[in-house]
């Protein structure tokens, strides 16, 4: 029988998740419902014996990821979250699969559908390469973009930052001349190195060495400025101040 963790804060997200595991299989048990670091932590020092955790990143007591600091968890996790810039983190703990909410039935099924597979046929995973492959995957260092009947290639170094307006979404280069891209930002997200580019909120993706300066705003907030220039306002939403500091100050 597989047995199944679940961590997050979010009752309805639970309960969804539950659903969803029960219908890809009646047969499972969901040994435990987690949501904090802390109740997370006391549990697994006390127990081993489950087969796989679902696990939100985002947590009320801070980022999921510090549970593996403080203890060990000895089989497979798939990490559930809202937010897309901690794939990379995940694949350096014994992570399989990491699924965006809102999730759906179809994740949940891939996902355990890729955790049979690594039980059936088991090797031992080198992370070190994971990690190499989906960087590598990820990163895209240049964007064709067009000026009149003329095609221009922009190295990411040159790129202040990429924005949103609606469903149309503009890449500005470091001389502030802008041009519409065939991306999402998104997409762009999936494809960007992530030391070099971070998303602050849901219209802003901005470039490290474009930030001239950071200043604390109102509930908490932080509020960027790249340049005199830049007339629209860039503030980093209250949910990734603390992500956004320690991109910022770099390892």
């Amino acid at each position: 029988m597989m047995k199944v963790v679940l961590i997050d804060d979010e009752n309805l997200a639970l309960e969804k998740l539950a659903r969803y595991l029960l219908k890809y299989d009646s047969s499972l048990e969901i040994v435990v419902t987690l949501s904090s670091i802390k109740e997370s932590v006391n549990w697994f020092e006390k127990n081993t014996d489950y087969n796989v955790v679902f696990m939100d990143i985002q947590l009320t007591d801070g980022l999921s990821f510090e549970i593996f600091n403080q203890t060990k968890i000895i089989k497979p996790v798939i990490f559930t979250t809202a937010f897309d810039e901690y794939a990379i983190d995940a694949f350096k703990v014994n992570s399989i699969d990491y699924i965006l909410k809102p999730i759906t039935f179809t994740d949940v099924s891939k996902a355990m559908n890729k955790l049979k597979m690594l039980q059936n046929v088991y090797a031992p995973i080198n992370i070190e390469k994971v990690v190499d492959s989906f960087e590598k995957k990820k990163i895209k260092n240049r964007f064709l973009v067009r000026l009149g009947n003329h095609i221009h290639s922009i190295q990411s170094e040159d790129i202040l930052l990429f924005y949103a307006e609606g469903r149309t979404v503009f890449l500005v280069t470091n001389e502030h001349k802008k041009f519409i891209i065939d991306f999402t930002l998104e997409e762009l997200y999936q494809l960007l190195d992530l030391q070099l580019f971070f998303r602050v909120n849901r219209s802003f993706i901005v470039q490290i060495n474009a930030i001239k300066d950071v200043v604390i705003y109102s509930n908490s907030r932080l509020k960027i400025r790249v340049s005199n220039t830049f007339e629209k306002e860039i503030i980093v939403s209250r949910e990734k101040v603390s992500s956004f500091k320690k991109w910022f100050e770099g390892s």
